[in-house]
């Protein structure tokens, strides 16, 4: 009998996340967003959480939900703009925020769900990224010791799954979910189309299923654009 990790909807799938988690969201600006989600956690209520994402989206889409709702202790990103709630809410010491540049970022999320508690890069030597950090020299270069990331939660929006969690991403969408699957101690995927196990290619899957725990069916598939640019004829 194959393991079905579909959920009726994204509230059963995310009813048990508490108070004080941490979470990591899925995400580059809008594209690969787990709007779903995140709309569903802002209904469940929990508060004081801690996030991990590399932005928290604009100030109408993503993240900022729960930012408007005073449900985020903290966030660990690598990038403040486009959100002018977030933004306030930083200047104003409302919400803690860990600002981490953005390949270090994505590097301890791949080494937490790889099982690597720490790692040496040089990014942000000499700067206020350093401070409080072991540091050491190696081959006359310094280099900075950063932690690997794991979360209670992760959420990933893909393009493509399967009932058994495995997870096509779609482009952009592609730039941190992969890493945030693997480090999520119960990773839950919002998919746009749900096919049945074999119909994927064994090739071009991203996320193998077994690092996917929960799966739910977007009811909205619209593609959110965080500026939209247009040539001037």
């Amino acid at each position: 009998m194959q393991l079905d990790k579909v959920f009726p909807d994204a509230r059963s799938a995310l009813q048990d996340v508490q108070d004080g988690m941490t979470l990591l969201c899925a995400g580059f600006g809008l594209a690969g967003t787990p709007e779903e989600l995140i709309l569903a956690l802002r209904e469940l209520g929990p508060r004081q959480l801690t996030f991990v994402s590399n932005n928290a989206g604009t100030g109408d889409h993503g993240l900022v939900h729960l930012l408007k709702n005073g449900q985020i202790r903290k966030m660990i990103s690598s990038y403040v703009g486009e959100n002018a709630v977030f933004e306030e809410q930083l200047l104003k010491g409302q919400i803690e925020v860990e600002l981490t540049p953005q390949g270090t970022l994505a590097e301890r999320i791949r080494a937490g769900g790889a099982g690597i508690p720490a790692f040496f890069t040089p990014t942000g030597v000499g700067t206020l990224v350093a401070e409080g950090k072991e540091t050491r020299s190696f081959d006359g270069r310094e280099y900075l010791m950063e932690r690997g990331i794991r979360g209670d939660f992760a959420l990933v929006h893909a393009w493509k799954g399967d009932r058994l969690g495995n997870l096509v991403y779609r482009k952009t969408a592609r730039n941190f979910s992969p890493m945030m699957a693997t480090a999520g101690k119960v990773t839950v995927a919002e998919v746009e189309q749900l096919v049945e196990p074999g119909e994927l290619d064994g090739d071009q899957i991203h996320t193998p299923g077994i690092f996917v725990q929960r799966v739910v069916i977007c009811r909205n598939t619209t593609k959110l654009i965080e500026r939209r640019t247009t040539r001037k004829r």
